[in-house]
């Protein structure tokens, strides 16, 4: 075919994956309802949506975790159905979640090629196995040996093994979910490099990201997701401002809606904390009506540093008080009864009991204070809980539903509402709105002004570092288990932050005066 000027005209591009009105409800929750999406071969599509939204329950129907009630999955224009994991391989869709599906104790190469393994005279084939995986990982451009065990590997190491392992199925399209959530800066750059040579390599990519500045740098389109149903598709060009909109259906007017309140005494103290090895001689305080941010790069000893002060790790010198009174070290239920409380960077870990309800998960923290001669007091643990999930916004079947099956912005706000109903006058925050959509982040950050407002302080840690400048009253900067130095909100800026996170300090610099001009330094990406 031509066109009217007698050149050929462009081949459209080929379709890969077509979703049709697809409808999938759950007891008491209609999960999808109607949605319509289709993946190109050679194409980034963005699904983007709030927590919630549907998104997780399209890629598992998609792997062949669920089946849909209503509607249509065509592969390569004809009609299949994918009724497990195998139908997905055999049909070349890979997926790779968030939580990655590795095995700890395997190699790098019998993780890739699990259940899969080349044989020999009936025998496993390692050489062979180990020389195909060894390909896989240069082609994604990870140097790492095919004989490591995955546990010895880091996030962004995992990542890259996750990715060969999809390329090993001969995977056509590849669905990767939130890859880059715990990533830095320069793994991102990496893995994005990536993903533009898997789609000229022709693979159709279904990619999700709560970040939306990686919108327009690897996507091409994106389709948007609401309350279950597709609300619209869009250029990958298309403003922040309006993906926003699609997203929540309203316009979010400020990012970071900061109340700053005037400070009272200090309600936490931290003088010369030391864990020889880890961190060294951290000191800083904490005001009531407060939110002290802790910026710094990854390994910089931030999350060690808040779980010596909560309690849940030994330190070797130092004290934390609060309210003037030295607590035992090494000891969460004195932190406890002190009224500090830690809403950790890992929530699914060490945050949630996730085959407990909504009801038990809130009740955590408070369980012993609502017993009495062995017996626990159900009746008002279930009526608190009502009062805080309602207060949060937790969006749930019922108090009964599994904390498990709740979004990430819905599981992050059952972690923060266990320590709200336990009183909690200090709450460290690590990395508090991690894997959270735009929507969620702003009801967290307005429940972090309710609590300042309330005379709480807050400490929080974040590697979002527009974040930590937006909601922080101060901002502390750490540097090689080092305090390196201290920066006003006024003062401060990005590149300040990262001219101190990129120090060696030695006597920790407590102003902004001793802070060069950074310009080829990059900041931290928001994750």
């Amino acid at each position: 075919m031509s066109d009217p000027d007698g050149d050929p005209a462009e081949a459209p591009p080929t379709e890969l994956l077509r979703i049709e009105g697809i409808r999938k409800g759950f007891p008491g929750v209609v999960a999808l309802d109607g949605v319509d999406f289709d993946l190109r071969r050679g194409e980034v599509h963005v699904l983007l949506g709030e927590n919630g939204a549907g998104k997780s329950t399209l890629i598992k129907m998609l792997s062949g975790a669920h089946r849909p009630d209503e509607g249509r999955i065509l592969v390569d224009g004809e009609e299949v159905r994918i009724n497990g994991a195998q139908d997905a391989e055999r049909l070349g869709i890979a997926t790779i979640y968030q939580e990655f599906n590795l095995v700890p104790d395997l190699t790098v190469a019998e993780n890739i090629f699990l259940g899969r393994q080349p044989r020999r005279l009936g025998m496993i084939d390692r050489k062979r196995m180990e020389a195909e995986a060894a390909v896989l990982l240069e082609r994604v451009g990870v140097t790492v040996s095919p004989r490591a065990r995955v546990r010895e590997l880091g996030i962004a190491r995992l990542q890259m093994v996750e990715i060969a392992k999809a390329l090993s199925l001969d995977a056509r399209v590849l669905i990767m979910d939130e890859p880059t959530a715990v990533l830095t800066s320069e793994e991102v750059d990496k893995l994005f490099a990536i993903v533009r040579r898997l789609r000229e390599d022709g693979v159709g990519i279904v990619f999700i990201t709560h970040h939306l500045e990686e919108i327009a740098a690897l996507g091409d389109r994106v389709t948007v997701i609401r309350d279950g149903k597709s609300v619209g598709q869009v250029p990958a060009t298309t403003p922040e401002d309006e993906l926003v909109r699609l997203m929540v259906g309203r316009s979010i007017e400020q990012q970071y809606p900061r109340e700053r309140e005037e400070v009272g005494e200090a309600l936490l103290e931290v003088e010369g904390l030391t864990r020889d090895g880890v961190f060294h001689d951290v000191s800083f305080e904490v005001r009531a009506g407060e939110v002290v941010g802790i910026a710094g790069l990854v390994g910089a000893g931030r999350t060690e540093v808040v779980r010596a002060v909560f309690g849940a790790d030994p330190y070797d010198r130092g004290t934390v008080k609060v309210a003037g009174s030295e607590l035992r070290r090494h000891d969460v239920n004195a932190a406890m009864d002190a009224g500090i409380g830690l809403v950790p960077e890992d929530r699914k870990g060490q945050g949630l009991v996730l085959d407990a309800d909504v009801a038990e998960n809130l009740g955590l923290v408070t369980l012993r204070a609502a017993s009495k001669g062995g017996f626990v007091d159900l009746k008002g643990q279930k009526e608190a809980a009502a009062r805080i999930a309602e207060q949060l916004g937790v969006r749930m079947a019922g108090l009964h539903q599994h904390v498990r099956t709740l979004s990430g912005g819905n599981q992050q706000k059952v972690v923060i509402g266990k320590w709200l109903l336990a009183d909690t006058r200090v709450l460290i925050l690590d990395e508090p709105t991690r894997g959270i959509d735009v929507g969620a982040k702003v009801e967290i950050y307005q429940l972090i002004n309710e609590l300042t407002a309330a005379g709480a302080a807050v400490l929080m840690i974040s590697s979002d570092l527009p974040e930590v400048l937006g909601m922080s009253d101060r901002v502390l900067v750490m540097a090689q288990g080092r305090i390196a130095g201290e920066l006003p909100t006024e003062e401060a800026t990005q590149d300040a932050v990262m001219a101190l996170a990129v120090s060696t300090p030695t006597t920790p610099p407590t102003t902004p005066d001793s802070v060069t001009e950074v310009t080829e330094v990059e900041a931290p990406r928001g994750r």
